[in-house]
């Protein structure tokens, strides 16, 4: 089989390799990979700001965004060949904390759990993938090949998660939502505010093009700028990392909010803050910060849910464009208007 390849930390040595097709242990589903999707941790792997190979090894498989077909699945599995499935990222530590011992690797305490295609992990941007049932979720055929999404939307579904968990405290509904940023997680954190009948707003600097269209398409309203916003949201999920912009959509939330960050940064300059009036902003306004990374196994499952129930003419039209594994490299240059590129892990 053929499969993407890279060492992290080493960007001019990315490889299309020849390996041995996986044999898959008794308890293993053998999957034959059909897209991977790229996003910025890839990019951060390949560069080395992430990334650990696997013990041993001196390359590692990329790609932790990625959806295939069932080629074959233990008697009991409660998968069988032709389903639909997307592998789970992150894997528990080996000597549980009290979070991964609970099915919540999400929130290890330590520095031992691994990630497909991240940390000491093979990805999933093969022909051909191995994955145990418990870290495999079923996706309905109906969704197609927007079942390449189903990593970033977990990863908003915990957003949303943090959001109503920490929301429970006071007594009343969440109405209005602001999601910062409208690359393909601000557009399905989006997509899941809108499912949960919130008024959904977004903002992006972009002022025109196919990422506006997109919003408007959910039912949500469009900003290019926060001077435009005249309502005091109750949910933020920031998904830019950008340090002013965090600053300021605190300052404009409603009382008791919910901001959850998303985005990680990418810059280390300054930022102007006025300690004192933010401080003052949480204190005064019971407003709670959270972040959150990653996903767990709930959050996959309502994930396929969440896709499932979406328009798939909409979701499609996240997929902006599309590279065969032989040219997969051409993937990493990004255009204006790329939502979501995808490998296509067959050609």
């Amino acid at each position: 089989m053929r499969a993407a390849t890279v060492v992290p930390g080493r960007p001019d040595d990315l490889l299309l390799e020849d390996l041995p097709d996986p044999l898959p242990g008794k308890d293993e589903l053998l999957v034959a990979g059909v897209l991977a999707g790229l996003c910025h941790t890839d990019l951060e792997v390949i560069s080395g700001r992430f990334g650990t190979l696997p013990p041993g090894r001196d390359r590692m498989v990329l790609f932790h965004e990625a959806f295939g077909r069932v080629v074959s699945a233990p008697e009991g599995s409660g998968f069988v060949p032709g389903d639909h499935v997307a592998g789970m990222v992150r894997r528990p530590d080996p000597t549980p904390c009290g979070p991964c011992a609970n099915h919540r690797w999400d929130f290890c305490l330590r520095e031992d759990y691994t990630e497909r295609g991240v940390k000491e992990l093979d990805g999933y941007g093969s022909q051909l993938w191995t994955v145990e049932p418990r870290y495999a979720v079923k996706l309905a055929a109906s969704v197609g090949e927007a079942a390449v999404l189903t990593e970033p939307t977990s990863v908003v579904a915990k957003a949303w998660d943090q959001a109503e968990t920490v929301g429970g405290r006071v007594f009343a509904s969440q109405r209005t939502a602001l999601i910062t940023g409208a690359g393909p997680v601000g557009l399905l954190a989006a997509m899941l505010g809108v499912q949960r009948g919130l008024d959904v707003h977004v903002l992006d600097r972009v002022t025109d093009g196919r990422k506006p269209d997109l919003v408007r398409q959910l039912g949500a309203t469009y900003h290019h700028d926060l001077d435009s916003l005249r309502v005091a949201p109750d949910v933020v999920i920031e998904c830019t990392g950008v340090g002013p912009l965090v600053f300021e959509a605190v300052r404009r939330t409603a009382r008791n909010a919910v901001v959850v960050l998303l985005g990680l940064s990418t810059s280390d300059g300054p930022a102007p803050l006025h300690t004192g009036a933010f401080n003052d902003q949480l204190v005064f306004g019971n407003t709670s910060v959270v972040g959150s990374v990653n996903a767990g196994p709930h959050h996959f499952v309502q994930a396929a849910e969440a896709l499932r129930l979406a328009d798939p003419q909409w979701l499609a039209q996240l997929l902006t464009r599309r590279v065969p594994l032989s040219r997969w490299t051409d993937a990493l240059t990004r255009s204006a208007d790329d939502i979501k590129v995808t490998i296509d892990l067959q050609a």
